[in-house]
């Protein structure tokens, strides 16, 4: 089975592995949850779900009627982007020429925004939690990082909540783009950046996402699953371009919520206790 259909593509292997290259090359650096959750897989396109728990009773059975054994699964997201190429430019780099990508690059980005999305945030309408969003997760009120103290205060009151309930860490910590930016500012009367200093404490990195909030996250949270990595697949030409897709399939499966601790507007305390 070919579910990318390469084989009908009107060039040769050797493009493939370029365009391939491209899309993981663009994507990288938005992937930032694969750096610091454990990852299972690639299990193949035909994953479609991940069973989570153990099974058990829907309810416990009369002595008269039979009871239903009933287990609990994971639907695992397939993120797919459409681009095109060129036949004229295709053809031209089978001669040898440059072939422009930022086609590819584009839809890599874009998948990867996706994950990330899905990652931290879920689908409620379909059951998958968010390591942002996750039921039962620790939770603190995010200060003015424009203040290096208060910044450095939350992340340390994250790590002790964390410690104290038990999840000694490693950490990571995760913070949208502003929150991120600002930690690289020297400390006064010396050349050391904020950055630096909190690295010592999350030794799991400090990871800029796209995504409003910030978090210290145990690895113990959970792990990410993936079916199909990132790949390029190929759908039909039009005698102008060849109309080509990435996709991939992954899927957070979340273990313990208590070893996150989010940080962010005062009132999400309550809605997360």
């Amino acid at each position: 089975m070919d579910p990318l259909a390469r084989h009908a593509a009107p060039f040769d292997a050797s493009l493939w592995d370029a365009i391939d290259e491209a899309a993981v090359r663009a994507a990288r650096p938005l992937i930032t949850a694969r750096r610091f959750l454990d990852v299972e897989g690639p299990f193949g396109l035909g994953l479609t779900t991940v069973e989570v728990g153990n099974d058990g009773l829907c309810r416990q059975p009369a002595p008269e009627e039979a009871g239903a054994v009933m287990g609990v699964a994971l639907s695992v997201p397939l993120l797919r982007k459409s681009f095109q190429l060129s036949l004229r430019r295709l053809a031209a780099a089978e001669q040898g020429q440059p072939l422009d990508l930022r086609a590819v690059e584009d839809a890599a980005e874009a998948v990867a925004r996706r994950e990330e999305e899905m990652i931290y945030l879920g689908q409620p309408a379909f059951h998958l939690a968010g390591l942002l969003t996750a039921p039962g997760r620790t939770h603190r009120r995010l200060g003015d990082w424009s203040d290096m103290d208060r910044a450095l205060a939350d992340v340390l009151g994250a790590v002790t909540a964390l410690d104290q309930a038990g999840y000694p860490g490693p950490y990571a910590l995760v913070a949208s783009a502003a929150l991120y930016n600002s930690l690289f500012r020297r400390y006064e009367h010396s050349d050391m950046l904020q950055v630096e200093h909190l690295s010592r404490l999350c030794t799991l990195g400090i990871h800029k996402i796209h995504i409003d909030g910030a978090a210290v996250i145990d690895p113990r949270a959970g792990k990410l699953v993936i079916g199909e990595d990132l790949r390029a697949g190929y759908s039909h030409q039009d005698g102008v371009h060849a109309h080509m897709h990435l996709t991939e399939s992954i899927v957070l499966k979340l273990d313990d919520a208590r070893a996150i601790c989010t940080l962010g507007r005062e009132e999400e305390v309550a809605t997360t206790a």
